[in-house]
């Protein structure tokens, strides 16, 4: 669960430090470290930039390649659009890491037969630009009827988590079911297990990170300090892996694993590697040792499209993942599940079938942000006080990751519906359907929320000056806000990092080192 906040140290000097290692004991078997990245998206690259290298080296790499086939007897597929979609997914290779690192690292347990990181990559017809959307694990979705991979037994139609898709049926499975959920055609499959990605990360030399913030997180052992980090491969991993380093969990990680992604495509396109014979067929030989394609994907694809992108720079990729409706879905027998905004990932998934960029051309940050506070102006007008006027201040967790519901504990009429509606303009993500509380005689706000979030209800907090911070145990993510006699306004919070909040597309080039 999140630690207590500690104050941030002051950054170090700019130049890269190398992360501390985390110790420590293992986990317990039914606390899984969940890898997370998989991040099959950022060591395809390394791939698929291959250009430079010559036919020889790349036949003989293709020999190194485990073959499935997870397009089998597949019908009523979604019709095919333009450039190349990939599925990059990642399985748990917990079994192939020394025992040391498995101490070093935090990996105790068993394997699971499961995929942790699920993740679209469209490249452009033009090959200029990769477009990579992060799928939820616990994602809410319903497998056709198929055969159990591991039983045998036929199983009919139901509901499960994404993630359980390639527990029951593999490969064929896990693409028969993205491609119902997002209507998009998978051109080729990647599989990739972590301890391959240790390996990679350790042959390209490292990859640099930066933070706004320190991070830590006593499950994985991740120790960050603000500033710049060249990470190992076994760091990397602790990087990719960590959810408990603030309230955002899930959310957060999908972030920090989009992150890394961009800096893997900096390192390998930017470092000397796709352009180098021998550094390029180490750090290939070291990731097509544990990959797993389709058939179809061999030596001539990757060297075609290497010689496609032989240009490709950070700023060619952009981030982004499914927009979210409801991150607590509750399913009989299931529990919990992530409940897609189904209109908004609908244009989403449009646009990679029609071949276009996610980011379209919009303002830069501080006018959007003006907008933003100008919203939230009009919520509060009554007041008088325009919010743009105020500036918006640092908090920990981005309120865009914090879910929201709101009480009026008054007998003022409307008072939840204002509260919820600047909350919502400011970012936080309110359930937009505020509810009469059980005491009608609240003088002053409340703010009830569970230890294990304490970060968040700090955030919500500080939106509502002067407001009384409640623990109450088990009572979930969600915040529950009781808005008092005493309420004012809310002020305009922004992330102590600018893009660890972004709900929407951001591009490679804007969230790594340097930028």
């Amino acid at each position: 669960m999140p630690q207590p906040h500690r104050p941030t140290r002051p950054a170090r000097p700019p130049q890269p430090q190398r992360a501390r290692r985390g110790g420590g004991p293992a986990r317990r078997r039914g606390d899984r470290p969940r890898w997370g990245v998989r991040l099959a998206a950022g060591l395809a690259v390394a791939v698929l930039g291959s250009g430079a290298i010559g036919h020889a080296v790349m036949t003989g790499l293709d020999t190194g390649i485990e073959r499935v086939d997870p397009f089998k007897d597949m019908k009523n597929r979604p019709q095919a659009g333009h450039g190349l979609n990939f599925l990059l997914v990642g399985t748990d290779g917990r079994d192939k890491i020394t025992r040391q690192d498995r101490r070093e690292y935090r990996l105790g347990g068993a394997p699971c037969h499961c995929t942790d990181t699920v993740m679209l990559v469209h490249l452009s017809a033009n090959r200029q630009r990769a477009s990579v959307v992060s799928l939820p694990r616990d994602s809410y979705a319903e497998l056709p009827a198929h055969r159990d991979e591991s039983s045998g037994k036929q199983h009919g139609p139901h509901a499960v988590k994404l993630n359980a898709a390639y527990a029951e049926g593999g490969p064929q499975l896990t693409v028969r079911t993205v491609e119902n959920l997002t209507r998009v055609k998978i051109d080729h499959y990647l599989e990739v297990d972590f301890s391959s990605f240790m390996k990679t990360v350790d042959a390209m030399s490292g990859v640099e990170i930066c933070t706004a913030k320190a991070l830590h997180d006593k499950n994985t052992g991740l120790d960050l300090l603000p500033g710049t980090h060249r990470l190992s491969g076994g760091q990397a991993l602790q990087y990719v892996r960590s959810r408990h380093v603030d309230g955002a969990a899930d959310l957060g990680r999908m972030q920090r694993q989009q992150r890394f992604v961009a800096a893997l495509v900096k390192q390998a396109t930017g470092g000397g590697v796709l352009l180098n014979p021998v550094k390029f067929k180490e750090v290939s030989s070291t990731l097509l040792g544990s990959v797993r394609a389709d058939r179809g994907f061999g030596s001539e694809q990757m060297l075609a499209l290497g010689q496609a992108m032989r240009d490709f720079t950070p700023a060619s990729s952009e981030f982004a993942s499914v927009p979210i409706g409801n991150p607590s879905y509750p399913v009989k027998g299931i529990g919990s599940t992530v409940k897609w905004d189904e209109p908004k990932a609908a244009k989403l998934f449009e646009a990679l079938r029609q071949d276009r960029p996610l980011a379209a051309p919009s303002a830069p940050g501080p006018v959007r942000g003006q907008a933003q506070a100008q919203a939230q102006g009009q919520a509060q007008g009554q007041s008088g006080l325009r919010a743009q006027q105020q500036p918006a201040v640092r908090v920990d967790v981005p309120p865009q990751q914090i879910r929201v519901q709101v009480e009026n504990g008054t007998r003022i009429d409307g008072l939840g519906g204002r509260v919820d509606t600047a909350l919502r303009a400011t970012g936080f993500d309110t359930t937009r359907a505020p509810v009469g509380g059980a005491s009608r005689n609240v003088k002053r706000t409340v703010i009830a929320y569970d230890p294990r979030w304490d970060r968040s209800a700090r955030t919500v907090s500080t939106a509502l000056p002067g407001s009384e911070l409640r623990a109450v145990a088990g009572q979930g993510r969600t915040v529950l806000v009781i808005a008092g006699a005493d309420y004012r306004k809310v002020v305009p919070v922004r992330p102590e990092d600018p893009y660890q909040g972004q709900v929407g597309v951001v591009t490679g080039d804007q969230v790594i080192c340097g930028k």
